[in-house]
């Protein structure tokens, strides 16, 4: 039926379409971005009063995080990253020193090797940072298909989450599925504002 709505089709054209906004950024502005949103990020009381800062690890053209990791770890935080278990959808953090102690893993993503790091598992004292192609005002994301952020915010995560992009990523509202979870705050190069959405509890 021509008429009728496809969630993952409108998804997939949103994906493509931020994906090319995002690539025509200059290296000049997106250095100036990223510089903007570490500052931020690094103003929020969220991130003041954490015990625990949980981060994923840029790739080229996202957001960067590399040197918030660095600053965070500087502060005698504890600092945990992603790791994606081969064969699933579930993600898992790791708490690192360094990052030096990274290595790449899953879709060419460096990633915490499990065997050294320390699983990170309680979370009431955390802020994390979630990735996303594009957010809107609710905190709702777009991510990259896979899912992993959703399932870990719903099933396992209990501190506050802020999602991070440019702010040529942002829009009004982001169609979503009953899965989706949303940030309770968005912090783009512009600053950091409180999301309107409702975050579902555990199941």
């Amino acid at each position: 039926m021509s008429g009728r709505f496809d969630l993952r089709v409108y998804k997939n054209d949103m994906r493509e379409r931020y994906k090319a906004l995002r690539a025509s950024l200059s290296t000049e502005e997106r250095s100036k971005k990223d510089a903007a949103i570490m500052a931020h990020v690094m103003a929020m009381p969220a991130y003041e009063q954490c015990k625990t800062f949980l981060c994923y690890v840029s790739m080229p053209r996202e957001a960067a995080t590399h040197h918030l990791i660095k600053a965070a770890l500087s502060q005698k935080k504890k600092v945990a990253v992603p790791y994606c278990v081969a064969g699933t959808r579930l993600m898992r953090f790791y708490a690192i020193e360094s990052v030096d102690e990274l290595i790449p893993g899953s879709f060419g993503v460096l990633e915490p090797d499990p065997q050294l790091g320390k699983r990170v598992g309680e979370y009431d004292d955390a802020f994390c940072i979630v990735p996303g192609l594009v957010f809107d005002r609710h905190g709702y994301r777009l991510g990259y298909g896979g899912g992993y952020y959703d399932r870990f915010l719903l099933n396992d995560y209990s501190g506050v989450t802020a999602g991070i992009c440019y702010q040529i990523c942002t829009v009004p509202r982001i169609k979503r599925g009953r899965y989706d979870m949303a940030c309770d705050y968005v912090v783009t190069e512009n600053g950091f504002q409180k999301s309107a959405g409702i975050r579902r509890q555990k199941r």
